[in-house]
C-alpha cells in the first residue's frame, strides 16, 4: 500500500499487459466530402461552444461534431440524431468501413511537434488491474451523456489517447516500416497540423505489435471520461464481444514525447470583483496589467515557488500567489501524497473554489477551457471570472497514477492531440 491508502500498480507478466487488436476502420469517403480537413475536429471537449460549434458545423455539412457533439433540445433526441446521421452517412457513402481489420499507423507534424502511433481497440481493464493507469477523476453527468452516445450509435467516434514507455522495437519498428508507404489519407488541418494515416493488415507486423504492447502498461494521457464509458458499456454487456475493447491511440512517449498543458476554469456565476474581496488575505494578490503572454510567463515564475493562478473577467490579471499555509492545512486533505496536496488543481478546488469561493461542483458553474484566450474572453463576455492554471510536469502525473492516486479531473491536458474524424469503429462490425 502507498501513503494514500492506494495500492500501487503494475504490470507483472506479458500476460497483463496491453492487448490491441485490429478493426475495420469507418473513414470519410474523400469524394462525397469537401475536404477531410473540413470534416475533422478536435475532440467533444475540447470544442469551445458555442462558438468552435458553430464554425465546425459550417464548415462542412459532414463535420464529425454533427456525430460527437449533436444538437437538440433534449438529451435523448441529440444521441438519436448523431445515429440517424451516422446510419445516413454510412448508407449515402460519405463513411465506409475498410474492407479489412488493420491497426493504423498515425502521425501528426506541426508547431514543431512530430508524434507518431497506433490505432486500435484496446482490451478495456479496470484501474486495479494496472493496465491502463487513469491519473484523473472524471464528472458522473459527462460519463452518463457519453455512454449514451455511444449506446445509441454502437461507434466509437473518437480515440483516446494513451501513452507507454516504448522498447524501441516491435511496435516502433512496424511505425517506421509503415511511414514508408502511401498513406491512406493525409491532410492539414487549420490549425496547421498535417495528419497522415496508414493501415497495418500484415500478420507478421500484427503480431509483433502484439508481443511488444503484452509488456506495457498505459497512462490515459486524454479521454478518462471515454475510458469510464467504455467500462460502463462493458459491464452492461458481461459476454465477450466487440463492448470489451475501445477505440485509442497510443504513443510511444519514449520516443515522441507528449507536451503537456493547463486546463483552464470558466465561473460563470462569479464575478471578478467578488472572487478578489472573497480571497482576502488566503493569497498574496498582485494586478497585472500585461498582455495575456506575458501575464503567462508572471503566472510560470509564481508557480515555480508553490501554488499559483491566474485570474481575469475585467480586462486586467490578477495573480494569486503565496496561499496561507495554515488555510491550506485546513482545507487540503491530509491523507494523499503530498505531490497531490499541492497540485493546483488539489488547492484551487478544495480551497478556492469549495472554501473561498463557495462555488458548487456543477457544469452550470465550473466550464473547463483548455483554450486560454478563449477562457478569458467567455470571463469577460459573461461576467465571470476565469482561473488560468499552470501545466503539471508529466512526472508527477504518471507517478501519482503509478500509486494509484488521481488528480482532480481536468487537470492535465496532454497533446498534441488526435483529429477526430480520421478514423470511427463502428461496434456491429467486430
Amino acid at each position: 500500500m502507498n501513503s494514500s491508502g492506494h495500492a500501487a500498480i503494475d504490470v507483472r507478466d506479458d500476460t497483463a499487459g496491453l492487448r490491441l487488436h485490429p478493426f475495420r476502420g469507418i473513414r470519410y469517403v474523400p469524394e462525397r466530402v469537401g475536404s477531410l480537413a473540413a470534416v475533422t475536429s478536435p475532440p467533444y471537449d475540447v470544442v469551445v461552444r458555442p462558438d468552435g460549434l458553430l464554425h465546425l458545423e459550417s464548415a462542412d455539412p459532414h463535420n464529425i461534431v454533427r456525430l460527437i457533439l449533436p444538437q437538440a433540445v433534449t438529451a435523448g433526441t441529440r444521441h438519436r440524431k448523431a445515429a440517424v446521421t451516422l446510419d445516413r452517412w454510412l448508407a449515402d457513402g460519405v463513411l465506409a468501413p475498410d474492407p479489412c481489420p488493420a491497426l493504423y499507423v498515425y502521425e501528426q507534424r506541426g508547431d514543431g511537434i512530430l508524434q507518431r502511433g497506433i490505432i486500435g481497440a484496446l482490451e478495456l481493464s479496470t484501474p486495479d488491474e494496472g493496465v491502463v493507469l487513469p491519473h484523473e477523476d472524471v464528472m458522473p453527468h459527462v460519463v452518463e451523456d457519453r455512454a449514451a452516445l455511444m449506446r445509441t450509435t454502437a461507434a466509437n467516434l473518437e480515440p483516446l489517447l494513451l501513452t507507454y514507455p516504448g522498447t524501441g522495437d516491435g511496435a516502433d519498428a512496424v511505425v517506421e516500416r509503415a511511414i514508408l508507404r502511401e498513406p491512406l489519407l493525409s491532410t492539414t488541418t487549420e490549425d496547421g497540423f498535417h495528419h497522415r494515416l496508414w493501415a497495418v493488415t500484415d500478420p507478421d507486423e500484427l503480431a509483433a505489435v502484439t508481443t511488444e504492447l503484452a509488456r506495457h502498461q498505459a497512462l490515459i494521457a486524454d479521454g478518462h471520461h471515454r475510458w469510464a464509458t467504455y467500462l460502463r458499456l462493458r459491464d452492461e454487456r458481461p459476454s465477450p464481444g466487440p463492448w470489451n475493447q475501445g477505440l485509442v491511440l497510443l504513443i510511444d512517449t519514449v520516443r515522441y514525447p507528449l507536451r503537456v498543458r493547463a486546463i483552464h476554469r470558466l465561473l460563470s456565476r462569479l464575478p471578478l470583483a467578488d472572487a478578489l474581496e472573497a480571497v482576502g488575505d488566503a493569497f498574496r494578490v498582485r494586478r497585472i496589467e500585461r498582455p495575456l503572454p506575458e501575464a503567462l510567463e508572471a503566472l510560470s515564475e509564481a508557480a515555480a515557488d508553490g501554488n499559483a493562478f491566474l485570474l481575469a473577467g475585467d480586462g486586467a490579471f490578477h495573480l494569486l500567489d503565496r496561499p496561507d499555509q495554515a488555510l491550506l492545512a485546513r482545507t487540503v486533505r491530509a491523507d494523499r501524497p503530498e505531490a497531490w496536496r499541492t497540485l493546483d488543481a488539489t488547492v484551487l478546488h478544495a480551497t478556492l473554489l469549495e472554501h473561498v469561493w463557495h462555488v458548487p461542483d456543477a457544469p452550470e458553474d465550473i466550464a473547463y477551457i483548455h483554450d486560454t484566450a478563449a477562457a478569458v474572453a467567455q470571463a469577460e463576455r459573461r461576467g465571470g471570472t476565469a482561473v488560468l492554471m499552470h501545466p503539471v510536469r508529466e512526472e508527477v502525473v504518471r507517478d501519482l497514477a503509478r500509486q494509484g492516486v488521481t488528480m482532480p479531473r481536468k487537470s492535465t491536458s496532454f497533446g498534441p492531440k488526435p483529429a477526430t474524424g480520421l478514423v470511427l469503429r463502428s461496434l456491429a462490425l467486430d
